[in-house]
């Protein structure tokens, strides 16, 4: 009987500490490929600040007419909401991004990353993205899920 092969994990510290944080650390299991724009997973310690999902509507509640539009508005609104936990875009452990049109999205990588990072910087928690055939509000092109973990 054989055992199987399981790749060892690798725990990345943030590249914005100098690994002695309690924040988030990246885990990315050895001899994966590198992600672009998002964690393979993470590890926190700490208290869990989660929100529902969120669409790109501002306080007026209008929704933007275009994909990025409404992109740009959900991930604020998502900051606004870890801003009322206590939480700030660093600490953010997971994303999942529900989207009405997975093509729009492939399209539009370079502007998203460019949106992504004017918000969260360059902290890419796990991410899932998942088509949809629609979302509860009819004008909505995105609904994003977010978790983040506060450190103690």
């Amino acid at each position: 009987m054989t055992t199987p092969k399981v790749p060892t994990l690798s725990v990345v510290p943030d590249s914005k500490t100098d690994g002695s944080s309690s924040g988030p650390l990246v885990l990315q299991p050895s001899g994966w490929p590198m992600p672009k724009g998002y964690a393979n997973g993470m590890a926190a310690d700490g208290r869990l600040v989660v929100t529902g999902g969120v669409i790109g509507w501002d306080t007026q509640g209008r929704i933007a007419p275009d994909f990025i539009g409404q992109v740009r508005q959900t991930l604020s609104n998502i900051a606004e909401i870890l801003a009322e936990g206590g939480a700030r875009p660093e600490h953010l452990v997971r994303l999942t991004w529900y989207v009405v049109d997975i093509e729009e999205y492939l399209a539009s990588l370079k502007e998203l990353g460019r949106v992504y990072r004017e918000t969260f910087g360059a902290h890419y928690p796990a991410m899932a993205l998942v088509q949809v055939v629609r979302l509860v509000e009819k004008a909505a092109r995105v609904e994003i899920e977010a978790t983040a973990v506060v450190p103690r």
